[in-house]
């Protein structure tokens, strides 16, 4: 496997350009679609809430260390 972009192929690179800018596509096509959501922005609006008031809990909790 190359390590840097001078040792990739055309096609390696025309590849790895492409993976890029699908997976970026699929993100902004599923925020968008998110977005649109009333649920969703609810959603959002509610942890916003929870956030100022505290009422969060420690990534330590969530990830058992």
């Amino acid at each position: 496997m190359a390590t840097h972009v001078s040792e990739l192929s055309i096609e390696e690179f025309k590849e790895l350009i492409s993976e890029s800018v699908r997976t970026s596509f699929e993100d902004m096509l599923e925020d968008y679609t998110a977005m649109g959501s009333p649920e969703f922005l609810r959603s959002i609006a509610e942890a916003r809430e929870q956030y100022k008031r505290g009422d969060v809990t420690p990534l330590e909790q969530l990830s058992g260390v």
